[in-house]
């Protein structure tokens, strides 16, 4: 599996690459921007991301507009729903309405900070990315 991590907290950043490099090879970036830029390489190499985490805030391009250009990219390069990039927003808790925005943009999951381990191996099964 191909892992994007983009998170502008330095100690979430690692903990998240450390954590999920268990489950495959993990990229990592400090904002949406480089974000995106990783995303755009990935699909120019045929080498596409299986799951994005995106911090919420991050500087540059904050995780919702990140997603939003994400499933825009997609929905041009005809890309099926059922294809698409599983993206977990990653948020301290007091973000409820951005995170309520990132599902009707098209995120799958959240995952609130500090990180359950359990409840994100818990999301990844249902995202059917891990057994």
């Amino acid at each position: 599996m191909r892992i994007l991590i983009a998170e502008d907290d330095l100690i979430s950043r690692k903990f998240l690459a450390k954590f999920l490099s268990q489950y495959g090879e993990c990229d990592v970036t400090i904002d949406g921007l480089e974000a995106l830029d990783a995303y755009l390489l990935a699909l120019k190499d045929k080498q596409p991301y299986d799951l994005i985490c995106l911090d919420i805030m991050m500087p540059k391009v904050d995780g919702v507009k990140a997603l939003k250009t994400i499933r825009d990219i997609e929905k041009q390069n005809g890309v099926k729903e059922k294809d698409r990039v599983k993206v977990i927003m990653v948020t301290a808790l007091a973000e409820t309405q951005y995170v309520q925005h990132s599902f009707e943009i098209g995120c799958e999951a959240y995952a609130a900070k500090p990180i359950d381990t359990e409840k994100l191996v818990e999301v990844l099964r249902k995202l059917e990315l891990i057994q």
